[in-house]
């Protein structure tokens, strides 16, 4: 222990037997939620001031930015046992959002499990599975303190670390990442290239047409693009009762886009070179409707700067003051040994995305992505994980089942889907057969507890 390391004061009987939860964004909140209706004693830590993780636009590593709104509907995104008010937008505003978890907050009274402005600087187990594990963290004075727990709970989210690829020359204007990002005033009076057309890319493409003297926008591969409405309701909200084969949603879908989308190919973007739902789609109305109308122009992926010029991969060129990456992001957990999280590829590899085959004292919440799967999902993930603790306390054969299970061996809940082979598609799932996975088991732990 360093010289100014300063025990935390142990709370009753000590932290021994509480899990400690990282982050009071979202996942921290579902986690949170479950932890207390099971009775699993935890300490959260949130390194902002209150909840809401990255839709607090004031948060420290928030990157949310100031026209951001949800790209899926808030019937489709909320927790089921929370809903949204009827007041609320369709599709909410990062300001909504941030009430909407603090309302969640206050209704589940969340907050006192909680200690904010704590930076956790490290994670680390004091033997095998069980041994426990010590915490440490800066609090909001400075000080930095420790304290061993049963184990941890990671939920500090998948949006916060950019993904800035190296590019070849030097430019002479601004090149900013999309987490640097935060109000259209910052293209006023400049000529903007947006590399990366991904929902956030294409929403701030948008911005920069309204904003900037002029936009394009830079495409490594082809999109599907989703309009945000169909039959003037949700697109997300049409896909009715009946679960088709793959084959047949994709036959259906794509007959839909082809209605209410057009040929993107026409406005002179890529043609997607997979199949529909090997990556996630565009959610956006906007982006086609400004191609259509010769406000953006789509470029080839980008070879090389050179002053203010940009040379793309077809032999063409264009001029710019401002260059702004939405290149996405990469998963990052500093605060703890890597070989401790079983990584394999560009991703923990872990049953069902958040359980760790050899150890019952560390899971990963919410690393987990899929089409449609909203908060819903993710809190039942949370559910799971709580009861699944309880039960291995408690004896429960459903929980010792589990735990066997997940030390067999896995795969990802793909549902037989081909991803496309990228980083930010390393832990997407299959929805249908992610929450199949999930709640089949939450009912055999309420079962046998």
């Amino acid at each position: 222990m360093t010289p100014n390391t300063v025990r935390a004061p142990q709370a009753g009987a000590g932290n021994r037997d509480a899990f400690a939860l990282i982050g009071a964004g979202p996942m921290g909140l579902a986690m949170a939620k479950t932890l207390q209706e099971q009775g699993v004693a935890f300490q959260g830590f949130e390194l902002h001031g209150d909840v809401g993780g990255l839709w607090d636009i004031d948060a420290p590593r928030s990157t949310m930015y100031e026209t951001a709104h949800l790209i899926s509907s808030k019937t489709m995104t909320e927790f089921a046992d929370f809903p949204m008010d009827d007041a609320v937008a369709e599709y909410p505003s990062h300001r909504e959002l941030k009430r909407y978890f603090r309302r969640f907050a206050d209704r589940f009274d969340l907050r006192r499990h909680f200690r904010f402005n704590c930076e956790v600087l490290r994670a680390e187990p004091l033997g095998s599975d069980g041994d426990g594990w010590r915490v440490t963290w800066r609090d909001g004075d400075g000080q930095i303190r420790d304290d061993v727990f049963a184990g941890v709970l990671i939920a500090n989210g998948t949006l916060s670390e950019p993904n800035m690829p190296e590019f070849a020359g030097t430019f002479s204007g601004d090149l900013i990442h999309s987490s640097q990002y935060r109000s259209p005033q910052q293209f006023a009076g400049k000529r903007v290239l947006v590399i990366g057309a991904g929902n956030s890319g294409c929403d701030i493409a948008v911005d920069a047409i309204h904003h900037g003297v002029s936009c394009d926008l830079s495409m490594r591969r082809g999109y599907y693009f989703v309009p945000k409405y169909v039959f003037g309701k949700p697109a997300d909200t049409m896909g009715g009762a009946i679960r088709l084969p793959m084959w047949l949603k994709r036959r259906v879908d794509g007959m839909i886009l082809k209605w209410f989308v057009g040929d993107p190919q026409k406005y002179g973007f890529p043609k997607p070179d997979y199949r529909l739902y090997e990556s996630h789609p565009v959610v956006n109305s906007l982006i086609l409707f400004h191609a259509g109308h010769g406000d953006i122009r789509i470029r080839a992926d980008v070879e090389r700067f050179d002053g203010h010029t940009v040379h793309f991969r077809d032999g063409t060129s264009g001029d710019y003051d401002m260059v702004l990456a939405a290149t996405g992001y990469r998963l990052h957990y500093p605060f703890i040994d890597a070989e401790l999280l079983n990584w394999k590829g560009a991703a923990p590899h872990l049953f069902l995305n958040c359980m760790h085959p050899g150890r019952d004292d560390l899971f990963l919440m919410g690393m987990v992505e899929a089409s449609g799967l909203g908060w819903q999902g993710r809190h039942e993930q949370a559910e799971m994980v709580a009861r699944y603790i309880r039960g291995l306390r408690g004896g429960s054969p459903a929980a010792k089942a589990l735990q066997v299970e997940k030390a067999a061996g896995f795969t990802r809940a793909t549902g037989g889907m081909r991803y496309v082979d990228l980083p930010r598609m390393a832990y997407y799932v299959d929805k249908a057969t992610f929450r199949d996975a999930v709640t089949s088991r939450i009912a055999r732990l309420k079962a046998a507890a």
